[in-house]
Formats: C-alpha cells, structure tokens, sequence
C-alpha cells in the first residue's frame, strides 16, 4: 500500500508532461506506473490515483450504486467524464489531458500534494490561496476528532 506524503512546485514542459516526483515514483513501486486522474468532486484541482486504489474506489462505487437508477446512472457518466488514465513514461514525466487541466486552470505552474492514498494536482497559485493558519488546522482537527485524539 502506498502513502504519498509531501508538495512539489512543478512546470510543464513545452508538450504539457510534468515530472512525476521521484519520492512519489518510489511509493509506486517497481509494478504499474498506470495513473487514473480525474477533477476532484469538491476542490478545484486534479486527483491522481494508482490504478490499485482507484480500482478500489471503484468497487466502493459501485456497491453503492444501482445501474437502473437515472440519478446514479447520471453521475456515473459524469464521474467517468471527468477521468483519464494516464502513464509514466521511460523518463518519469506524465501528460494529463488538456481538457481536465483547463477545468482546474493549470497552465505552466504545477503543485503535486501527497495526501495519503493519493496525489493531488493544483495550479501554484490556487494551491496558496487555499492555505489555512496552524490555528484554523487545529480547529478543523478538534472539529473533527473531538477531543479524544492526539497527535
């Protein structure tokens, strides 16, 4: 099982392909490179996702959904619209289809965050306008948690 941890700044080249994070690479491991990238439900940035977890996402979905319903038969179609699969080449770079890093407005400046199971892709500048203060991570963490947890 992978955990991705940590942000990286990083630029497309002259074709669109980034490259990929080698800590992240090495989480990946030796086994499929395959990537499934899609625009996240709630933020304004990409999710990539190792095939492995993205196909258990998928059986978490689907035991959830009935095929002969329109509302989930809908946003089947539209969950899918949002997605590609995407691979590493030989030199560890990766090309997202235009389409999706328009949705999010990337262009030039990249920021890939780990977070745990997966990856996800900002535009540089979103990405820090979306930062919060120690205090309010704390807060959020009390809010969630209680007070029964600690770090």
């Amino acid at each position: 099982m992978c955990t991705f941890i940590g942000d990286f700044e990083c630029r497309t080249d002259a074709k669109g392909r980034i490259v990929f994070p080698s800590v992240f690479k090495r989480e990946l491991g030796a086994g499929d490179l395959r990537l499934i990238v899609r625009k996240d439900l709630f933020e304004p940035c990409l999710v990539l996702y190792p095939y492995s977890v993205w196909e258990e996402k998928l059986e978490r979905i689907r035991a959830g959904l009935n095929p002969y319903n329109r509302e989930h038969t809908r946003f089947l179609r539209l969950f899918f619209r949002g997605s590609a699969e995407v691979s590493l080449d030989g030199n560890g770079r990766f090309l997202v289809p235009k389409r999706l890093m328009e949705q999010v407005e990337i262009d030039r400046e990249v920021v890939l965050l780990g977070v745990d199971r997966y990856i996800e892709m900002w535009n540089k500048e979103g990405y820090y306008r979306k930062d919060m203060t120690q205090d309010e991570l704390g807060n959020l963490a009390e809010k969630i948690f209680g007070d029964n947890i600690t770090f």
